[in-house]
């Protein structure tokens, strides 16, 4: 037993050292989760509206906004959640396509996805569409850039599950806009769609693939766990 959680530390250990990126941004959240649900009712709304990327930081701020409300989430109560989330597809995609790329997908959705909602909303307060409070709306949070990553790792799953991946990612994100959605799940969609444009990062990268029929059934036991295909 102990042998057996020795080895599952040291599993856990090596998965963080490969996906560094993704770990270093979750404790940053988990800090600002803890900021925001510690904080009193009038600190809490000076600092979703101060550190927001609505049109009126953007107008005052656009560098700091666009960079700090990638780390703040409106309701702490969801980190345990994104935490999930982030494992399963920010720290995939890390892993698999290196730190580097994948900040250049995160960066990428979040910060186009932002600006392109952002625009379409400002346009549709001067069509009078929408309120002009709209300009101070809190817009914060995490799932721009992880929409980019679902979005990305389409291209690592192997056909023809990827068809089945790429519906179940589409219908996502593209049901609440057909059932009066926001400004916030137009960014959504933007961000899943940037993810899959960005599909020249994966070239040269390894899809999951799993031996099947008698070929697997003759290889050790050992041996049938997911292996790459370049």
């Amino acid at each position: 037993m102990r042998s057996l959680g020795s080895a599952t530390r040291a599993q856990v250990r090596a998965w963080v050292r490969s996906t560094p990126g993704t770990h270093i941004w979750l404790l940053v959240i988990g800090i600002t989760s803890l900021v925001i649900a510690s904080a009193s009712e009038g600190l809490e709304a000076f600092l979703l509206h101060r550190t927001s990327s609505n049109i009126h930081e953007l107008d005052q701020h656009p560098l700091q906004s666009l960079l700090i409300s990638g780390f703040w989430m409106v309701n702490p109560s969801s980190f345990l959640l994104y935490a999930v989330l982030f494992e399963v597809f920010h720290a995939n995609v890390e892993r698999w396509l290196g730190t580097a790329r994948w900040l250049c997908v995160v960066a990428v959705a979040h910060i186009a996805a932002t600006l392109i909602s952002q625009e379409i909303l400002l346009l549709a307060i001067e069509s009078h569409s929408a309120p002009r409070s709209m300009k101070h709306v809190v817009d914060i949070g995490v799932s721009y850039g992880l929409a980019g990553s679902v979005g990305v790792l389409a291209y690592r799953v192997p056909r023809p599950w990827r068809w089945a991946y790429l519906a179940g990612a589409v219908l996502f994100f593209a049901v609440p806009l057909t059932t009066g959605g926001t400004y916030t799940d137009i960014g959504h969609a933007i961000a899943l769609a940037l993810g899959l444009a960005l599909w020249p990062l994966t070239r040269g990268r390894p899809t999951w693939r799993r031996p099947t029929g008698r070929k697997a059934a003759r290889e050790p036991a050992r041996s049938r766990r997911p292996r790459w295909r370049r």
